[in-house]
């Protein structure tokens, strides 16, 4: 109980100092917490969307996956005769049915041609008016689409483009482009988590999407009373030939689900990755507040051993004193991560993505998992300290506040801390020197961590050199005061390691992934510029396929020298080694393919792979199943029949474009799948004729105007494309560091405010001797600009060298380019420099209002 009491005390004495230490642990527990809170609402969300949409039982056509996704090869949906409507009718359990045909491969424009498809990557989906969908849809405004010029919106997408009745609506699919105007609005009754919804009444749907009136994609059933859905599933089963996929209802809801929640996962744990990150820097913070606290506390701890409390004792007050802080900070990090949950779908919604707070899903295990992992990161975090402060003496008490260094302990830290550099510095050799980049791959993440936690325990003898090198760039012409605030970063050389480590880890991943990010990018335009000889590229970025009309238009476009068209589909191959490897993908081009793009061969010509009855294979694949030039290969195509091609070309592996593609031209494709089964083209390559890259360039996109769901790139438009994407991708990842940053700089913010509260008493005495209130503020911005500017040393040379390594491994999967970002890496060491300057500002303003009399009367 007296410790209690003790711990109570002690906390609420310095409760300012702890201010910092809890926000660092507030912040990381609202990220847990705020993560699962939000995956979770998304689940809720969608499994409630799943299980109010799907019919008792429902039908689909052979080849639909289990999501009833509808993209196919010939962009059309795999679809049903409709004579399956009239004999599951028949089927004893049926109470009704009905037949629907939808697609999600369709684009939709308004009347200026501008994509009506939502932006954050939810589907847009196109079919007829039904009873199913009208469970979960209310008709709000006009009516329901009567005839082939009507079209009914959802209200959200409507809300969004500004449509109103009577606006005309074009849809866009591998039939042809059909135009209609909207005749009503209809509402969710469920939480729409963003798709882009249209209706059109049923045979204009077939038309539209299917271009035959005679077909269904799924045909919806509903379970007579007393049926269960189970028995009704199998009479449909025996009602009907084989080749149909059947499922109930909550068949359909879980493979939905089980879908949507793969992506959910892989974001869940990528954001909870990322909020480790902050524990972990949120670590370093904890253990210097109570590392200064207990050197702070020194004359304090020693009185308590002299009047009779044992080492146990004490090492249990500052526990409990981390306890209370950690129970404080979980708990407003609990709240906290709710309010951030809640952030996150509002910037979904602004995204496109809708999802409503009355679905929100707060688990009893998701405070529990803020709660426990805040307090005892807090806990362990301060075990340390806690031990520190049970070895002070009662002879400390006659001494000056502030614990004595343990020479030797730091003797053993030092080389500990190179060991496990050096084993660190040994993996990433290693990593850079492997054959194979899965091999490599664990050497490089056995080598990230060794280094970094070298780095981390080492951080106090890298301070004192590092340090010093600064401050004789930085802080020396500031004369004096710069030479005061170098030996206060360099008085406690752990306290400066352990604070400037905080920041390294979160610049040292920024770096990294810099480092690869433009790597890739490099690596990719160098192929570009080597391999492609084409002009223009054009594709679908929603990857929607290319329509034959399309094609043709592509091929009026003037100043053309040519077009290519390229196919892909799957196909079971059956290699000279006899074995079977079903689904295996395979490109087929027109044979000016192989100028277009010149991949290198390790074997033959590429050219003679568009030769009839032929086609190319990758190295590895060849090596793998004993194939030389000349083998033979049974290619079993995706709906067509079975081909016997041979091997005429050995591309190399080691590519970034079409890395692992296998060729064989359209024309031996077309032999063996039938004409209305040919897959469409995925991309096309146009060149223009010499001296009119300009015009053609201008002409292709004439040409193409009818058709915005295809973008024309030149290639140095491409190369930008492949820039923003990677581009994006870092920004989001850096987006999620900065929380991690934001940790670290609270604990230079901590760092200081402590060490000024350490060195009252010192800095009463500098004020009585002439220091000035300005000089004094200028000596901790110097202080904290040189802290931050060493752990941004550290973290952009391990990040630079990590990423190095990183991209040794990607050069065996053909990116051999090596680029450092070096304005982005210039651009946060200086930004280091002010994120110190910001840091300092409370503590130093602090330090200025002191009263000098006061401050030399401190014990």
């Amino acid at each position: 109980m007296t410790v209690m009491k003790t711990s109570m005390r002690n906390f609420f004495a310095h409760k300012g100092r702890m201010a910092l230490s809890a926000v660092a642990v507030l912040l990381s527990v609202a990220f847990v917490c705020g993560t699962l809170v939000f995956t979770d609402t998304m689940n809720t969300t969608f499994d409630k969307l799943f299980a109010a949409t799907s019919s008792d039982v429902q039908v689909s056509a052979k080849g639909a996956s289990d999501t009833g996704e509808t993209q196919a090869d010939n962009g059309k949906p795999p679809v049903m005769p409709a004579s399956v409507l009239g004999e599951v009718r028949k089927a004893e359990g049926v109470k009704s049915a009905e037949g629907t045909v939808f697609s999600t491969s369709v684009t939709v424009v308004d009347a200026d041609k501008d994509s009506l498809s939502p932006a954050g990557g939810a589907p847009t989906i196109v079919g007829n008016w039904n009873a199913n969908d009208a469970r979960t849809m209310k008709i709000s405004s006009g009516n329901a689409p009567r005839g082939p010029d009507q079209i009914m919106v959802d209200a959200d997408t409507v809300d969004k483009h500004h449509l109103k009745l009577g606006d005309e609506i074009g849809v866009i699919t591998a039939v042809g482009t059909h135009r209609a105007k909207v005749s009503g609005i209809a509402e969710f009754e469920v939480t729409n988590p963003g798709a882009a919804i249209f209706y059109l009444d049923t045979k204009t749907a077939q038309k539209a999407l299917v271009g035959d009136t005679g077909v269904y994609t799924n045909v919806n059933v509903t379970a007579a009373s007393g049926f269960s859905d189970a028995q009704v599933k199998k009479n449909v089963t025996a009602a009907l030939d084989s080749g149909y996929q059947i499922q109930t209802a909550k068949e359909v809801a879980d493979a939905n689900a089980e879908d949507v929640g793969d992506f959910m996962g892989v974001m869940k744990y990528a954001m909870l990755g990322f909020a480790g990150i902050a524990f972990l820097v949120g670590i370093f913070l904890i253990i210097n507040t109570f590392s200064m606290l207990v050197a702070q506390r020194t004359r304090e701890i020693g009185l308590m051993r002299a009047v009779g409390s044992s080492r146990r004792q004490v090492n249990r007050s500052v526990l409990a004193e981390a306890l209370l802080l950690g129970v404080f900070g979980s708990v407003l990090g609990v709240g906290a991560g709710v309010g951030l949950a809640i952030g996150l779908m509002k910037l979904m919604g602004a995204t496109g993505m809708n999802l409503s707070t009355d679905d929100l899903t707060v688990a009893w295990t998701t405070p529990v998992v803020g709660l426990l992992l805040g307090v005892v990161v807090t806990v362990l975090a301060a075990y340390l300290p806690a031990r520190r402060a049970g070895k002070v003496s009662p002879m400390a008490a006659l001494r000056d506040s502030g614990a004595p260094v343990d020479a030797k302990s730091g003797v053993i830290r030092a080389l500990l801390g190179l060991v496990l550099t050096g084993a660190g510095g040994c993996g990433l050799y290693l990593a850079s020197q492997a054959d194979k980049a899965s091999e490599g791959s664990m050497w490089l993440g056995g080598g990230v961590v060794l280094s970094l936690i070298g780095f981390v325990v080492i951080g106090p003898l890298l301070a004192s050199g590092v340090v010093r090198v600064l401050s004789a760039v930085v802080l020396r012409i500031f004369g004096p005061v710069g030479r005061m605030a170098e030996r206060n970063a360099l008085r406690n050389p752990r306290r400066t390691g352990a604070t400037g480590a905080a920041l390294m880890i979160g610049l040292a991943l920024v770096a990294c992934l810099s480092v690869v990010g433009s790597s890739m990018v490099a690596s990719a335009t160098d192929q570009l510029d080597k391999t492609v000889g084409t002009d223009f590229i054009i594709q679908s970025d929603s990857g929607q396929l290319i329509t034959p009309q399309a094609v043709q238009a592509a091929r009026s476009a003037e100043g053309l020298k040519g077009v290519t068209e390229y196919k892909w589909t799957e196909a079971d191959f059956t290699t000279p080694d006899g074995r079977t490897l079903e689904k295996t993908a395979i490109t087929a081009a027109d044979p000016s393919y192989a100028t277009d793009l010149s991949t290198e061969t390790v074997a033959g010509n590429l050219k003679d792979a568009y030769r009839p009855d032929s086609m190319s294979v990758h190295e590895e694949f060849a090596k793998d199943h004993g194939i030389s030039l000349g083998s033979k290969i049974s290619v079993a195509f995706k709906d067509g029949t079975t081909a016997r091609l041979t091997v005429r070309a050995i591309t190399s592996s080691e590519v970034v474009i079409d890395q692992g593609a296998m060729y064989t031209s359209i024309d031996t494709m077309a032999k063996y799948v039938p004409a209305d089964k040919m897959p469409l083209d995925t991309l096309l390559f146009a060149s223009a004729k010499e001296g009119q890259e300009t015009a053609a360039y201008k002409s292709l996109k004439t040409a193409l105007d009818d058709y915005p769901q295809y973008t024309v790139r030149d290639q140095t438009d491409y190369k930008e494309a492949l820039k923003d994407q990677i581009g994006q991708l870092l920004n989001m990842i850096y987006g999620l560091l900065a929380l991690a940053i934001i940790v670290a700089i609270l604990g230079v913010v901590n760092t200081l405010a402590l060490s000024v509260v350490e060195r009252t008493r010192e800095i009463g005495l500098m004020r009585a001797i002439g220091l000035s209130r300005r000089q004094l503020r200028r000596m901790i911005r110097l202080e904290s600009v040189v802290i931050a500017l060493f752990g941004a040393l550290l973290g952009l040379g391990l990040g630079m060298g990590w990423g190095a390594t990183a991209q040794q491994l990607l050069a065996l999967e053909g990116m051999k380019v090596l680029e450092i970002p070096w304005p982005t890496i210039t651009g946060v060491f200086l930004g280091s420099a002010f994120v110190g300057l910001f840091a300092a500002l409370v503590p130093a303003f602090r330090a200025g209002r002191m009263n000098v009399l006061n401050a030399i009367a401190t014990e």
